[in-house]
């Protein structure tokens, strides 16, 4: 009979106690058992040359060999068989007996491999270590007298050399890997309360992974010797288990739910939560254990997944869309929280598309898909723009509400793109922040053009001979109407209108010089400009309090009259031409219209000192345009040309 299994370079020390025995018989043994005489003394050559191996210590026994089976001392049991085997094919004189004790030995092999097989076969399932050890070592010692016997001609060889113990060691690891996966833990709680079958089934297989290898790093792994190598050993088993009959279920027809599951371990569950598990990642690389499932089979599931979630995406936006505007066709109000209106259409969105890419993205690993649904955020937002903007040409009594809410779902919306850096490709995060500008334009644009329309009146009286003789009355007449509207702005949420009354402070300062600069007024004493100048300081500071106290973070915006103000109340031409390029470096958007409109204030320049200034506007201008600042005065449109 022949037995399977491996080589390894352990060696034992056999027991040649009765070398001078032999010696002394060998003349008087014939050629009557299968061996040349020249053959026999190759044998004993050969057992004597190992007599001294010292590579793993003789193992001494008071029982005997059965009774070493029965105590599952397997290690003793191995060297007495060894010793057997010596004494028979190293001093034999009848060939009858010669074969009836070969026919023994043989029988007492085989029942030691039987002993092995269930000892390895049970190794999971008790606690034995010293069995176990002992099992090992005895395979160990197998392979050594394996190699022993390698050195002479087969025809020289006990019959059931080599035994193989060590690839029936491998084999057997393999069956039961297998047999513990497909009698999986019936009980395991995680699997319970799963809605589907399959999910069961994966999830009592995965935990079954997880359960066995910790088993096996906690308790056998010492067990074993280095060479074995048993922590990869039986993680591979079981990734090649679990991977194997993963591909049966992902081959099958399944719906998205089990397909979601199945993606969820491959990408997820068992990479993470099983394979780097702290007492399991030390000793597994799993970077060498190879997919989970075949890539054919990958890529049909995530297929399936994908397609199922996008679509899904779009029927959520699309529903979301739909129940948002039906509100604005009926009329209805947005719901008042904490003081200011308020929709739920961001906060129902963008749950949902943050779940589905980053679900995507983990299921996946695709950069490109989850920008796919990243897109349908963006169109969704487009969309959603062209029914305000239509909404708002209405004439129902709930556009102010409904803009006010919906300037809290573009705050909300603006600020999970830019913190979800990691999901937005930079295209995609660049379109959806700008739709979203845009719609926030939309929103912001109908109360301030209310708000304009109503100022206009008091914006008239600016820069003309009422506003100098009556310049205390002007400017309050415009600060209380001012005050008046952004009172009535309190039904926003605070964010929304802090931003709204920081575009309404640009707006009215835009007018303001844009009054200043249609050269209604003519100054041409000194002291007239420099009382205008003490004006211009005075609006500024008054206009900006109001701003500054409704919550406007526009401050760069107070530099702007004073500064206008010194060129107003300068005299001196180098002066003037200083002061006016220091402004284009702070304002690089301030044209030379703009400038020549400002100075036709002030009647008393000559063309001369006009041609001196423009000449040193344009040496430094391409300087100054290398430089960026805040844009204000591209705002203020010079309607008549100055040449």
């Amino acid at each position: 009979m022949r037995f399977p299994g491996n080589v390894d370079d352990t060696e034992v020390t056999l027991d040649t106690t009765e070398d001078s025995a032999a010696d002394s018989e060998m003349g008087r043994v014939k050629n009557n058992h299968g061996m040349k005489m020249s053959d026999k003394l190759k044998v004993l050559d050969f057992m004597k040359q190992n007599k001294s191996s010292k590579c793993v210590p003789e193992i001494l026994s008071d029982l005997d060999f059965s009774e070493n089976l029965k105590q599952n001392r397997l290690a003793e049991a191995q060297q007495q068989l060894v010793a057997a085997e010596e004494r028979l094919f190293g001093n034999s004189n009848e060939a009858k007996r010669a074969e009836e004790d070969e026919d023994n030995l043989q029988t007492e092999y085989e029942l030691f491999i039987l002993h092995l097989r269930m000892i390895i076969r049970e190794s999971l399932n008790e606690d034995n270590q010293e069995t176990l050890k002992s099992a090992l070592t005895s395979i160990l010692q197998e392979e050594a007298q394996n190699r022993r016997w390698e050195k002479l001609a087969a025809d020289e060889c006990p019959p059931w050399r080599p035994t193989k113990c060590r690839e029936i060691h491998d084999s057997l690891l393999q069956t039961v890997v297998e047999e513990r996966m497909k009698n999986r833990d019936q009980k395991e709680n995680a699997a319970d309360n799963l809605s589907t079958s399959l999910k069961t089934e994966v999830c009592r297989m995965g935990k079954q992974v997880q359960k066995d290898l910790l088993r096996v790093v906690r308790r056998f792994r010492e067990c074993y010797p280095p060479d074995f190598d048993i922590c990869r050993k039986y993680g591979l088993l079981y990734h090649q288990a679990f991977s194997t009959r993963l591909g049966e279920l992902a081959r099958a027809d399944i719906d998205f739910e089990d397909c979601h599951y199945i993606l969820s371990w491959v990408a997820k569950f068992y990479p993470c939560d099983v394979l780097k598990h702290k007492e399991l990642e030390e000793h597994i690389n799993h970077s060498s254990l190879g997919p989970l499932l075949p890539k054919e089979d990958l890529n049909k599931l995530q297929e399936q997944y994908f397609s199922y979630k996008e679509t899904e995406v779009k029927k959520w936006l699309s529903n979301a869309s739909e129940k948002e505007m039906k509100r604005w066709a009926d009329g209805m109000e947005p719901e008042l929280l904490d003081g200011y209106y308020f929709s739920d259409l961001a906060v129902t969105v963008i749950p949902l598309i943050h779940s589905a890419v980053t679900d995507i993205k983990t299921i996946m690993g695709s950069e490109s898909k989850s920008g796919y649904i990243i897109c349908h955020l963006d169109s969704f937002l487009i969309r959603y723009m062209k029914c305000l903007e239509d909404h708002t040409k209405t004439k129902q009594e709930n556009i102010p509400k409904t803009l006010s809410a919906s300037l809290v779902n573009m705050h909300l919306f603006r600020d999970y793109v830019q913190k979800a850096e990691n999901l937005f490709p930079e295209e995609t995060k660049t379109a959806c922040l700008s739709t979203i500008a845009n719609i926030k334009t939309i929103c912001q644009g109908y109360f301030l053009s209310r708000i304009h329309t109503d100022l206009k009146p008091l914006y008239r009286k600016l820069w003309t001979q009422a506003w100098l003789a009556e310049h205390h009355d002007v400017i309050q007449g415009l600060v209380k109407e001012l005050e008046n509207h952004i009172d009535n702005l309190k039904q926003l949420k605070p964010v929304c209108r802090e931003e709204l009354v920081g575009e309404l402070h640009v707006k009215v300062m835009v007018e303001y010089v844009r009054r200043m600069m249609k050269r209604k007024l003519k100054l041409k004493e000194k002291s007239k400009q420099e009382q205008t100048a003490d004006f211009m300081c005075k609006d500024s500071q008054i206009i900006c309090s109001v701003f500054a106290k409704a919550g406007s973070k526009e401050e760069w915006l107070h530099e702007i009259l004073p500064k206008l103000s010194e060129i107003l109340r300068l005299q001196d031409t180098e002066s003037l031409q200083l002061e006016i390029v220091t402004l284009v470096k702070d304002f690089p958007d301030l044209s030379e219209q703009h400038i020549l409109a400002f100075l036709n204030l002030k009647t008393n320049l000559s063309s001369s000192d006009l041609r001196k200034i423009k000449g040193c506007l344009k040496d430094n201008r391409s300087i100054l345009d290398a430089e960026s600042s805040s844009s204000f005065f591209s705002k203020v449109i010079v309607k008549k040309k100055i040449l």
